[in-house]
């Protein structure tokens, strides 16, 4: 009898432990293991403070020490949404003179802003506009006269949980303690320096280059710019800087010090203690209120960070005894860091965010979902809806494309600035699958928080930008179906003259107009009749031998190489988006299949490996999705810092980090309708995975 009542006690007992909900993870030892950590001057492992509108990187001094050094690593930049410059345009270019009518059998002329391949004036114009405006490099703040070969004992700290850079190290036999933080809310860092090595701080300015991919510092330009010191008391200066045209300002205050002017645009901070600080911001206009302290903005930082961390979604991958979880986890963790310093602002990002330049500092509005997408999953949907707000200021320049090229509605650009002009391009101009992210993230911003509000704020621009969409269908009367043609697809491999119905394009315009139809049915409008025969009748993914095609005028796709590199967009249709009547699961399966197994990895992109693996996911393949994950390629680099390492010009690639935090969402909390468990995840016991907050995708 005791013996029964002992098991049947001991039964009791273990069922009860596995009801009992698992504590809290403990966000801050999560987030803290994570630090990174750097005892070199690793070229590649500077580390950056920042806002989501400004941001700040520095070296291994914690100050923007050796620029030089760091040009060709991860470039110590200080960059802002709203710095931009454009050189004189003596010769008068007009926007009209890059245009280049297209027929792509609509019955009208379709002009597109494109790259001349003649030489003359209208190719010198698309340049011109191709580089202009071009983003600013700030103002480099660092040790003056201090050789990389002055400096040892390196113990640098990212402090995560805090927002914080400690960096210690000896410099000419001293030792230097240096703290650098970047305000949540204003444009300025603030450094904390303690040495008894007398280190002036030089504070020095660039002429940008207008290169395509670099740190935007041309320091042979001297006479092209100019630094006015127009405000200095006591501890306190304002620095008027003037380019061309662009006007901004940085406003100087420090203890502790002296400030001297000892160049056109070089300013020198000289120590009279063995403790001083220095707050640097950069303003589009002339201060109008005095600017915090380091106390009050390490302070503000501090409170910003641990809310940050505590507040969202949180994925711990602490109990994983699978030797990859360690490295998953730490890219997971930096990543929402990044996102959160140079992705979070009001304007979309670049792809190498306030870092450097690429793309001349422009943003490509086909990456705004890589970017941002995660911040609605992992809890920080506020985010994303502040970037989402540019959308509305761009629609004039949107609804004009639509107009010139005889659309209705509006037609989002690919390759931008803050005012919506679109760049020059080639690809970029051909490209449509930036469209319909502005209906997929405003879904996701009003699945996180629905409301009646923004519902009504975006209401508009959803239903235009789905306008244009329908008007973009092609009916084949032939057939009685609509097609895509005239572009140039995710897969950049194939040209816009022969190119009809790309499947991640045809699966996106069914996903989009239905989710447009959704929103019409929310505020009690009826369904457009119209938009319901385009998505009913929407050409089927095109497939040869049960393997879906680069697109269906692409029947060479498995045996051409040029269809088996850069972008595997064709598991976009089932993964970035929930399956639709356009695909059939089994041909799916077996395309991925075949892409897994045969694909030119070495010609992908950081986003490829998370959109291979949410195909995976979503076809019940969690082993692959870890393997698409964590797969031993270039341009899967996550450095030091966390960047996705892509090649020598693109040393950092944001895109790959906000795709990871995509992936791994969906690998945690699945999808619409998913019954399955963390599905993106074996359940053989390797992956012990503990998450918190994170929303499903559609």
């Amino acid at each position: 009898m005791n013996k029964r009542f002992a098991i049947v006690s001991a039964t009791l007992f273990i069922l009860s432990a596995c009801t009992q909900p698992l504590p809290p993870i403990d966000r801050e030892a999560l987030v803290t293991r994570n630090n990174p950590v750097v005892e070199r001057l690793d070229t590649l492992a500077s580390l950056s403070v920042g806002n989501g509108r400004f941001a700040c990187t520095v070296d291994a001094t914690g100050l923007q020490t050796f620029p030089e050094h760091y040009r060709n690593g991860v470039p110590l930049g200080t960059q802002s949404q709203w710095g931009w410059h454009s050189f004189a345009n003596p010769a008068y270019y007009a926007f009209a003179e890059t245009l280049r009518d297209y027929d792509f059998g609509r019955g009208h002329a379709e002009p597109y802003t494109v790259q001349f391949d003649e030489w003359g004036r209208r190719q010198r114009a698309a340049n011109w506009y191709r580089v202009n405006p071009h983003r600013l490099h700030l103002g480099i703040i660092g040790f003056d006269s201090l050789a990389p070969n002055e400096i040892d004992d390196i113990r640098q700290k990212l402090d995560l949980w805090n927002g914080q850079i400690d960096s210690r190290f000896t410099a000419r036999g001293q030792e230097v303690a240096v703290t650098t933080v970047c305000h949540p809310e204003q444009d300025m860092i603030a450094a904390d320096i303690r040495t008894a090595a007398a280190l002036p701080i030089v504070i020095r300015f660039p002429y940008p280059t207008g290169q395509h991919s670099d740190d935007g510092c041309d320091w042979t330009k001297e006479w092209w710019h100019r630094s006015d010191l127009i405000e200095k008391t006591d501890g306190h200066a304002v620095i008027r800087r003037t380019l061309d045209k662009t006007v901004y300002y940085v406003v100087l205050d420090f203890t502790g010090a002296t400030l001297a002017q000892t160049g056109r645009n070089r300013f020198v901070l000289t120590p009279k203690a063995d403790h001083y600080t220095l707050e640097a911001g950069f303003l589009a206009d002339m201060p109008a209120t005095p600017q915090p302290t380091f106390d009050a903005t390490l302070a503000a930082a501090n409170d910003y960070w641990k809310n940050y961390w505590k507040t969202s979604a949180a994925v711990d991958f602490g109990d994983c005894t699978d030797p990859r979880a360690r490295e998953l986890e730490r890219r997971v963790v930096l990543s929402q860091y990044l996102l959160g310093i140079q992705c979070a602002g009001d304007y979309p990002p670049q792809e190498t965010g306030l870092t450097y330049n690429s793309w001349f500092g422009k943003f490509h509005m086909e990456m705004l979902w890589w970017h941002e997408a995660q911040f609605a999953l992992w809890g920080r949907e506020h985010l994303l809806a502040r970037t989402l707000e540019w959308y509305a200021s761009a629609e004039p320049a949107a609804r004009e494309i639509a107009e010139r090229q005889g659309f209705d509605g509006i037609r989002w650009m690919k390759m931008t600035d803050p005012s919506g002009l679109e760049a020059p391009s080639s690809i970029g101009s051909f490209l449509i699958w930036q469209q319909p992210h502005l209906i997929y993230l405003a879904e996701l911003v009003y699945r996180a928080n629905p409301s009646d509000a923004f519902l009504k704020k975006y209401y508009d621009l959803v239903q235009e930008t789905a306008t244009f969409m329908a008007s973009f269908a092609t009916y084949d009367e032939t057939n009685d179906r609509y097609t895509l043609k005239g572009i140039i697809p995710a897969q950049e491999t194939l040209r816009p003259e022969e190119t009809v119905n790309p499947p991640f394009e045809l699966a996106y315009w069914h996903f989009g107009l239905t989710v447009a139809q959704r929103w019409r049915e929310r505020i009690d409008q009826p369904r457009n009749p119209a938009w319901d025969t385009i998505i009913t009748k929407l050409s089927p993914l095109a497939a040869k031998d049960g393997l879906y095609l680069a697109a269906e005028t692409a029947e060479e796709t498995y045996s051409e190489s040029r269809f088996t590199s850069d972008h595997m967009a064709v598991l976009g249709a089932v993964g970035i988006l929930p399956a639709s009547q356009l695909v059939r699961e089994d041909w799916m399966h077996e395309t991925f299949d075949w892409i897994y197994n045969n694909w030119n990895w070495d010609q992908t992109w950081g986003w490829d490996y998370p959109m291979t693996a949410m195909n995976a996911v979503r076809m019940g393949e969690p082993r692959k999705a870890i393997d698409a994950l964590m797969m031993d390629k270039r341009t899967n680099t996550y450095l030091t810092n966390g960047h996705n390492y892509q090649n020598e010009q693109l040393r950092c690639y944001l895109p790959g980090n906000g795709g990871l935090l995509t992936a791994v969402a969906l690998m945690c909390a699945g999808w619409d309708g998913c019954e399955v468990e963390t599905p993106g995840f074996p359940k053989d016991g390797t992956w012990d995975v503990r998450w918190e907050g994170l929303r499903p995708m559609p």
